[in-house]
């Protein structure tokens, strides 16, 4: 996981409500990021799962984590970590805030 910081850089995501807890979305940059509501505190990860290509916004979240929804691999949505094989290399998360009743998302990590 790339922790280092070069810039900030946010970008905003949606309205608050427009994601309810326990729902995901994806910002559409590249390569594209997850977007996570867990009661009320959003997470930000690559929506790509290491295993194999495929989105994990569209996984299943349990607690503070999310579960691909194609070969069931698992990750912490709060640090990036692979919890359960098939993954065994983890996803960069991303820092997130609220302002102004939106969800914004700092890619500035990928510079």
């Amino acid at each position: 996981m790339d922790t280092a910081r070069t810039s900030v850089t946010w970008r905003k995501v949606c309205p608050i409500a427009e994601l309810s807890p326990g729902e995901a979305t994806t910002l559409d940059v590249q390569p594209p990021i997850a977007v996570f509501n867990v009661d009320g505190t959003f997470y930000a990860i690559d929506d790509t799962c290491t295993h194999e290509t495929f989105s994990l916004a569209d996984g299943y979240i349990e607690g503070a984590a999310v579960e691909c929804a194609l070969h069931y691999a698992k990750f912490d949505l709060r640090t990036g970590e692979a919890l359960s094989l098939p993954a065994t290399v983890d996803v960069r998360t991303y820092a997130v805030k609220t302002e102004d009743g939106h969800v914004f998302v700092d890619v500035g990590s990928r510079d």
